[in-house]
Formats: structure tokens, C-alpha cells, sequence
């Protein structure tokens, strides 16, 4: 497969998709579509999900009722298997908290003429925390 030469558009498309599902509680049971049933994987704060069964109970256990997101980049590179790396650059605000910087890293893995989320890494961006 050669490298697919949209990718700058797929990384934003995706961004802008994902996050329109994870921050509206209603409808983050749909982010589950987005993985794969056994070849998705997830690192949240360092914790090691696999599947989409498994990752989505991770995201419904997540205790915040509202979030709000400011993205700062969104900076993708093509894979030479046809898929996408993306790495996201934010700030967001749970309930009442403070505003706090974040990163986040997607694998699209091509299937078919669609994608999954291969891989996706979460962690909150805190330096000199007590």
C-alpha cells in the first residue's frame, strides 16, 4: 500500500469527529465504533487498554459531566501502510477544574476504504506535580 496523500485532511476530519462524540456524554458510547474489536489499543495516563469493549469502559468510567476543549495543533504524517498518524495538541477543562494542556496520539490503520483507531495515547500534559 503506498502512502495516502490526504492525510493532512483524514487527521483533521478524524479530530474533528472524535471529539465531537467524547465531549458530548450522549453520544461517547458511539466513539466505540471508531475502534477495532481486538487490534485497538489505548494508553490512557498510562494505564494499557486493549480493545474497543475495554477502551469504552474506560471512557464511560471517566467521573466529568462536561469538558471543553481548545486545540492548539493537530499535526498528521501518512504511514506507508495507508495510514494516518495524527498527534493533537490542547487545552481542556473538566466541570469546574482548571484549564489544563494535553496531548493525544492517533493510528489510523486503513480497512477497507474506511479506518480504525489502532492506537491512541492520552496524557495530560502536568510538570513539577506534587
Amino acid at each position: 500500500m503506498a502512502l495516502n496523500l490526504q492525510y493532512e485532511e483524514i487527521g483533521k476530519g478524524f479530530v474533528t469527529q472524535y471529539y465531537a462524540l467524547f465531549d458530548d456524554s450522549a453520544r461517547r458510547p458511539n466513539l466505540v465504533n471508531l475502534y477495532n474489536a481486538e487490534l485497538s489499543f489505548m494508553t490512557f495516563e498510562g494505564q494499557q487498554i486493549q480493545g474497543a469493549a475495554k477502551i469504552l469502559e474506560k471512557l464511560q468510567s471517566l467521573a466529568f459531566q462536561n469538558i471543553s476543549r481548545v486545540l492548539t495543533a493537530v499535526d498528521s504524517q501518512p504511514m506507508f501502510d495507508g495510514g494516518v498518524l495524527i498527534n493533537v495538541l490542547g487545552r481542556l477543562q473538566t466541570d469546574e477544574d482548571q484549564p489544563l494542556a494535553y496531548t493525544q496520539t492517533f493510528v489510523l490503520k486503513p480497512i477497507g476504504s474506511s479506518f480504525f483507531v489502532q492506537h491512541d495515547i492520552f496524557r495530560l500534559a502536568l510538570h513539577d506535580m506534587a
